[in-house]
């Protein structure tokens, strides 16, 4: 079991000491290794990390001096060696939240066929993500960012739901268009399944192009005003792109490389909100590798007949 999330030094550097990574004392090794974010913005999905995954379980940090005011574990799906952060959306959702949240927590990757019997009677019959918060388990992912939205709240921990209901619903069927694509074998369906994943995702890039009632000027004289806003809801991430962006990585890293099927370089909104997380360590720090995201799909992208 692993726990990859970055650079602790790199971190604390950028970030004036406010977030960081500590691990324990068997990870150290891990913890020198730089390149997450490479890896999870490569444009061809063939990125490549560290060869060393030998890590255990390793704790976020907001302050150096912080004590933590809760005990929280985050359990997540394992890669294929068993020790890096596995393709999971669900996961990397949960992980993306807490990180935003500034909690102190620990991570553990979780080798689905190896579960460990500590693990197994922890969470029986139950696969990650999960989460445990001062003993208690708790399985259900929404119910889980509910749960930590209402728990952690300012003035120490930030809170993270969108202030427009439209940025909690915005692309929300981009995924199930892109599993239909993906997931077809027939040459004469193709066309209308991308047709739909297309359509999908240009309703989603008119809401990332569409000004919010904050950025529109009462006394401007402009008719056609483009939002240049970094996410969903804002320039801030909220809840609403800790579901979505995990799932459109996914997209573009797999319709490229079963499909090619590039999303279009004219949906402006899309890849402005896609480049703007690539730049945010809570984003690539959590994501699994190019690589482990196209293996997981490998037998799902069924080959056309």
């Amino acid at each position: 079991m692993a726990g990859k999330v970055g650079n602790a030094e790199r971190a604390a550097s950028e970030e004036g000491g406010e977030l960081g990574i500590t691990p324990d004392s068997s990870a150290n090794r891990e913890c020198e290794q730089v390149g997450r974010g490479q890896d999870c913005m490569a444009e061809d999905g063939e990125g490549e990390r560290g060869q060393d995954n030998n890590a255990g379980v390793f704790t976020i940090y907001r302050n150096t001096l912080e004590q933590p005011e809760y005990e929280v574990s985050l359990f997540v799906k394992a890669g294929g060696d068993g020790e890096s952060i596995g393709n999971c959306p669900f996961s990397q959702r949960l992980f993306m939240i807490l990180w935003l949240k500034g909690v102190i927590f620990n991570v553990t990757t979780v080798d689905l066929k190896r579960k460990p019997a500590d693990l197994q009677n922890l969470a029986p019959g139950t696969n990650p993500p999960f989460l445990t918060f001062n003993g208690e388990v708790k399985t259900d992912v929404n119910k889980i960012e509910e749960f930590l939205e209402d728990k952690l709240v300012p003035p120490r921990y930030p809170k993270l739901s969108a202030r427009h209901p439209e940025s909690n619903s915005a692309g929300n069927d981009v995924f199930a268009k892109f599993s239909a694509y993906i997931k077809n074998a027939r040459k004469d369906a193709n066309e209308s399944l991308e047709k739909a994943l297309l359509k999908s995702l240009k309703k989603l890039d008119d809401y990332l192009n569409t000004p919010l009632p904050q950025e529109i000027d009462a006394n401007s004289t402009e008719e056609d005003i483009c939002s240049n806003r970094k996410y969903l809801d804002g320039d801030y991430l909220t809840l609403a792109d800790c579901n979505l962006l995990p799932k459109l990585h996914i997209i573009k890293i797999v319709a490229m490389k079963y499909r090619n099927f590039e999303i279009p370089k004219e949906m402006t909104g899309i890849w402005r909100y896609l480049n703007n997380a690539y730049e945010r360590e809570e984003f690539v720090n959590t994501c699994p590798a190019n690589r482990e995201i196209q293996i997981a799909y490998l037998d799902v992208a069924k080959r056309m007949k």
